[in-house]
């Protein structure tokens, strides 16, 4: 007789433990989808198998005498997952702190099987486009050498490629997944958002060829998705590409993982559960001896802080692949604009650079990280800023809609002609969305086709391919967009590209805000001179003296990086510590308080009055989304130190439990924002 701990498909975390079943089957293994009898009056359940094992081995683990288990009904062979699969699900429940069933959730698709002749194939028809370099450069081939000896050698090993802007990261990555390829293994291809996945396809399927890859990204519908999971389960793609979901593809034999952009924020989940990517992906390698490789132009300080300490080596592409000079920055202080006169949205250098540009025949990149028309709307009389009645977020003004907009909810309000708290008809309109940036570059530059790239003009993956293919065609002239037109986009006639506002970013109340700052400007500055020319970039602010500005400035990421690691060692920040963010949500503002309040205690308590400190109050969570009321408490945990603190958490949960205290907790281990 043999013994199946299972996870039940219930998300309750009041089953939020593994149930073990007798079966005589034989073939009956790990990951295997099974059904079951569950519950007082049996009735017939999904799970998976976590693990099996002897009588022996149950009998030890186990309170429940063998006699009285209940027995496994049969296998369903519809979604199977693997032995790997189950082992990374529970070690991600120990260390985000979520459910088993949250964890498994993640590597089986949404939807059903389409019927026979009917599957879905998303970029269908799609040949792809390759041009091959006819030789690597030095540092390609250095690169590729170092990667593919721990490839060939099975050695599970993990790689930092800083390569600056149009350095070739993408042809080293192609070679390394080519290695794996030769010696049967499998590859998973990383971008940080969806608007990248498209020139990634197109790229990697006239390398590879489109019948060995799958694509995982959560824009595809749910057949799509379903049928995609399947070709990669029966091993017909052994290359999947996508967003950060296809870190939990069902491939086997995962020779190596690679995270493009591995600065980016989308790289960790905001949604339940709030995974890191890279520590996903790090565990699934280490059970195939893989290869981790991370690819950035600014990598995050945590990351370049790990090749200081050893856990990541550091390879380094200085040069850009075809030899023309990064772009010359120049840093405008819209201070001096001010003074001069000038209360246009352009500054005087870049008025001039964008006609100069344009007479050239070359293309223009526009980045303001707000969307919109204008950032909120306010009273002048009494200062009163309209705010969302059910999120309590300031509202954005969309002109061309006429309306004020909550990002967070998505509702939408009529402006009003006078305030509500005091009558007063001083309605005005602050800040600048890219809306209005839009509105001038076509006022100033009638000649010039504009184009935007936002949320609000990409509403499905066509719009998205519209709007980059006229940009690649040259059709359009002018392109501003948000953070979306910073990262990865590969345009050769882009002679200029203009930061309307760098001070967005700069100001945003968070300790990364800096190293934000850094990227989002490199980044963006990087789309410029990628052909045979010199590009050239102007940084429109009001803080020219900021470190990050004028690292940036003079692609110094060594001179940035120092000074904001001795920042985050003072201030206790990671990678020196782990942030925990515990929230507590209810229908009651009191009860969820009054959980977040009593958590507070227990922590000081569980982990002795030395460390009591680093429990920070309760704090309400102003951009919480939700009927309900949130409340939040933040706890630094010492390197180390961080499953011991989840594990007292995940105490305190089941105390909530027992007590049956109406109020949901999650944790959040090291958020991106805690506003």
């Amino acid at each position: 007789m043999r013994y199946a701990d299972i996870i039940i498909d219930n998300k309750s975390r009041h089953t939020d433990s593994l149930y073990t079943y007798k079966t005589e089957d034989t073939a009956v293994k790990a990951g295997d989808r099974v059904r079951i009898p569950f519950g007082m009056y049996n009735k017939e359940r999904s799970g998976y198998v976590y693990r099996i094992s002897s009588e022996e081995e149950s009998a030890d683990n186990s309170n429940c005498p063998p006699e009285k288990m209940k027995t496994i009904l049969g296998v369903d062979d519809s979604l199977p997952l693997t032995e790997e699969i189950m082992t990374t699900a529970g070690w991600m429940k120990q260390r985000y702190g979520i459910t088993y069933w949250d964890c498994v959730r993640c590597f089986i698709p949404a939807g059903g099987p389409a019927r026979e002749g009917k599957e879905k194939e998303p970029y269908q028809g799609l040949t792809g486009h390759y041009e091959k370099p006819e030789a690597l450069t030095e540092e390609q081939q250095a690169a590729v050498d170092r990667i593919g000896s721990a490839i060939d050698a099975g050695r599970q090993e993990n790689f930092l490629l800083h390569g600056v802007t149009s350095s070739g990261k993408t042809e080293v990555y192609m070679e390394a997944i080519d290695r794996c390829l030769a010696l049967g293994k499998t590859a998973i291809m990383l971008v940080p958002e969806i608007a990248l996945t498209t020139q990634m396809i197109d790229r990697f399927a006239g390398r590879f060829g489109k019948e060995n890859l799958a694509v995982m990204h959560s824009k595809l519908t749910r057949r799509e998705r379903y049928d995609e999971w399947q070709r990669i389960r029966r091993g017909q793609a052994r290359i999947v590409v996508g967003a950060r979901m296809g870190v939990f593809s069902p491939l086997e034999n995962i020779g190596i993982i690679i995270l493009d952009e591995e600065h980016e924020a989308t790289y960790k989940a905001d949604m339940t559960p709030k995974y890191e990517t890279v520590d996903v992906a790090l565990k699934r390698l280490k059970y195939y001896d893989g290869v981790l490789l991370l690819g950035s132009a600014t990598p995050s300080v945590v990351s370049y802080q790990r090749c200081k300490e050893g856990i990541y080596h550091l390879i380094e592409l200085k040069e850009r692949f075809n030899q023309t000079p990064l772009p010359d920055v120049e840093i405008v202080d819209m201070r001096e604009e001010l003074k001069a006169g000038n209360m246009t949205i352009f500054s005087r250098a870049l008025f001039r650079s964008m006609k100069e540009t344009l007479e050239a025949g070359q293309q223009i990149i526009l980045f303001q990280n707000r969307r919109g028309y204008s950032s909120f709307i306010s009273c002048r009389e009494c200062g009163t800023a309209m705010k969302c009645p059910k999120c309590g977020i300031s509202l954005t003004y969309h002109k061309g809609w006429d309306r004020a907009v909550c990002h967070y909810c998505g509702r939408k309000f009529p402006v009003p002609k006078t305030c509500p708290e005091c009558g007063s008809r001083y309605i005005r309109f602050f800040g600048i969305g890219t809306e209005q940036v839009e509105e001038a570059a076509k006022k100033f530059f009638p000649e010039a086709a504009v184009d935007r790239l936002d949320l609000d003009a990409v509403k499905t993956r066509k719009d998205l391919d519209r709007i980059l293919k006229k940009f690649a065609g040259g059709e359009t002239k002018i392109l501003i967009g948000t953070q979306l037109v910073a990262k990865g986009l590969d345009f050769r006639n882009v002679g200029l590209v203009g930061v309307i506002a760098a001070d967005v970013t700069l100001n945003i109340p968070d300790y990364r805000s800096t190293e934000r700052t850094f990227q989002l400007v490199t980044q963006v500055a990087g789309r410029a001179g990628r052909g045979d020319r010199q590009g050239r970039v102007i940084v429109q602010t009001y803080e020219p003296d900021n470190y990050a500005l004028q690292a940036a400035k003079h692609h110094d990421y060594e001179g940035f990086f120092q000074q904001e690691i001795r920042l985050r060692q003072f201030m206790d920040y990671p990678p020196f510590t782990d942030l925990i963010m515990v929230n507590f949500t209810s229908a009651e503002e009191a009860t969820a308080l009054g959980a977040a309040e009593r958590c507070r205690v227990y922590m000081e308590h569980a982990i002795g009055t030395e460390n009591a400190g680093q429990v920070l109050a309760p704090k309400v969570a102003v951009n919480f989304k939700g009927e309900d009321f949130r409340y939040y408490i933040l706890i630094k945990c010492p390197r180390g130190s961080r499953n011991q603190y989840i594990y007292y958490l995940d105490n305190f949960s089941q105390i909530l439990l027992r007590e049956k205290i109406d109020c949901n907790m999650n944790l959040d281990v090291n958020p991106y924002s805690t506003l």
